[in-house]
């Protein structure tokens, strides 16, 4: 398969991508948590953790945490943290 070539606008708007995947996470989260506090179903409940547990991989969060935050599936937990980093990116 060969490279394929990119024009520069084009790397320009995947190099802005990775350069604000953080924030674009933290988003995601922010998101997440607002759906997950509002949904009805069990089934939506564990789409959306399986979301938030990509999203925290991403953001290359320690792995203890994102499972001490799966292992208790609470809302609470997840917007805590989320405070935390949103903090911490503000910085």
């Amino acid at each position: 398969m060969a490279k394929q070539q990119y024009s520069s606008h084009q790397q320009k708007v995947i190099a802005n991508y990775y350069d604000n995947l953080d924030t674009i996470m933290l988003t995601k989260l922010q998101e997440l948590v607002t759906e997950l506090y509002l949904a009805d179903s069990k089934q939506k409940q564990d789409r959306l953790w399986n979301q938030a547990h990509k999203a925290m991989v991403k953001m290359k969060i320690k792995p203890a945490l994102i499972d001490h935050i799966m292992k208790q599936r609470l809302v609470t937990t997840l917007a805590k943290n989320l405070e935390d980093w949103l903090r911490v990116s503000n910085k």
